[in-house]
């Protein structure tokens, strides 16, 4: 029987991995609202206290790679809600994906930008519904990678006992926990982490675009895992398998980008990152923003002002039944994402 562990803890008493709020200090001052709450997450179903009047939506944005600014990136997605449904939309940007989840388990949160993981633990908690499951240039699914640096002596998963690998966020679906899966199915005892340390390796834990660089410019990082997104330009295509190159959005850059990295492992298919409603969100203007969103096209998400545009060009629907690729995953892991 799997020894599960509680991973995902209320706000006030999770410091250990770091779960403040929603937050707007990575630097980038994009004037996002910024919320501190640090009150109770709630009973576990949200509540409506918190939430905005029936014409202002509370969007949660949480930034994939941490040199972006996230409010400019969604703002001509925020423009086409606010026009398509008539409403007001308050953006905020959460610190990471913990974040998110307590802030529409505590009702800070009408709908949110989550990662896949959590389509499944707020399902499985009652507190968010899948609105629709993210597309990027008509793929809905994408992939996590193992990489290392192509002169190093790395040259398969088993290489890495005893190495440190660097991984993002705790929780991130493709930057933590596949990773720790595809180790462990490799072998290797991955201890308590991703909430605690490996046993065979050392673990570090930031986010996509800092485990990359970690891994290129510390001669102590051996491998990184991440999404594809942050790595594929850098590994050579001739590396990739069939299932990457038949629908990973990006493979045309793959390896086109400097320093080289040799590909350790390529995951399955993991369902992309959905967009969540809070589940007693009893807005009259609910319907039409979840239509708002399913209905925008590639221009929509787009049209915004941001260096770095948003990696995805539509929204499909979908549920949590879609993300049991990930369930599998979590319970192989052991987790339990508690209150």
């Amino acid at each position: 029987m799997v020894n599960r562990r509680t991973f995902l803890k209320s706000a006030g008493a999770a410091g250990a991995l770091g779960l403040a709020g929603c937050t707007s200090n990575d630097g980038s001052s994009d004037g996002t609202t910024t919320d501190t709450t640090n009150g109770s997450p709630g009973t576990g179903t949200g509540t409506t206290t918190k939430s905005g009047s029936d014409g202002t939506v509370n969007f949660i944005l949480t930034p994939a790679e941490s040199s972006v600014n996230v409010k400019k990136q969604y703002a001509g997605v925020i423009k086409h809600i606010e026009e398509a449904a008539g409403v007001t939309v308050n953006a905020r940007k959460a610190a990471n994906y913990p974040a998110v989840f307590q802030a529409l388990k505590s009702g800070r949160a009408d709908i949110a930008d989550a990662s896949p993981t959590l389509a499944v633990v707020g399902a499985d908690k009652g507190v968010t519904d899948v609105i629709g499951i993210r597309v990027a240039y008509g793929a809905a699914k994408y992939f996590s990678l193992l990489t290392a640096p192509a002169d190093s002596s790395i040259g398969d998963l088993s290489d890495l006992n005893g190495e440190t690998v660097a991984f993002a966020d705790r929780v991130s679906t493709s930057g933590s926990l596949f990773p720790l899966y595809m180790l462990k199915q490799a072998g290797l005892d991955i201890g308590q982490a991703p909430e605690g340390e490996p046993k065979d390796f050392e673990g570090i834990w930031s986010n996509h675009d800092n485990a990359k660089k970690a891994m290129i410019n510390r001669p102590d990082v051996a491998a990184a895992g991440t999404g594809a997104f942050a790595t594929m330009g850098n590994v050579p295509k001739d590396q990739f398998p069939q299932r990457v190159k038949d629908i990973a959005a990006g493979f045309d850059d793959a390896g086109t980008e400097d320093p080289k990295l040799d590909l350790l492992k390529a995951s399955q298919p993991i369902p992309r990152a959905p967009i969540l409603a809070r589940s007693n969100w009893s807005s009259s203007k609910r319907s039409d923003v979840e239509q708002a969103l399913l209905d925008a096209k590639k221009e929509d998400f787009k049209r915004s002002e941001a260096e770095e545009e948003l990696w995805f060009t539509g929204l499909e629907k979908g549920d949590a039944s879609d993300y049991e690729p990930v369930r599998k995953v979590k319970e192989n892991l052991g987790l339990e994402f508690g209150n």
